[in-house]
């Protein structure tokens, strides 16, 4: 399975708290923090849900 980085771009104040459960789901506590994960549907799905608030790459 690919692995992708995932780095938090936008704050997650004043958002609704279900984006900030998921943010904390991929391991995302302040900004312009990174973690690299597993490309799984399920995080995937989760990236899905709040692509507005983190910048994704693929790592080779």
């Amino acid at each position: 399975m690919a692995k992708i980085k995932i780095t938090q771009v936008k704050s997650i104040i004043d958002r609704p708290e279900r984006q900030k459960k998921t943010m904390a789901a991929l391991g995302l506590k302040k900004l312009h923090a990174s973690v690299e994960v597993e490309a799984t549907p399920q995080i995937l799905g989760m990236v899905n849900a709040v692509n507005h608030l983190v910048a994704v790459e693929e790592l080779g």
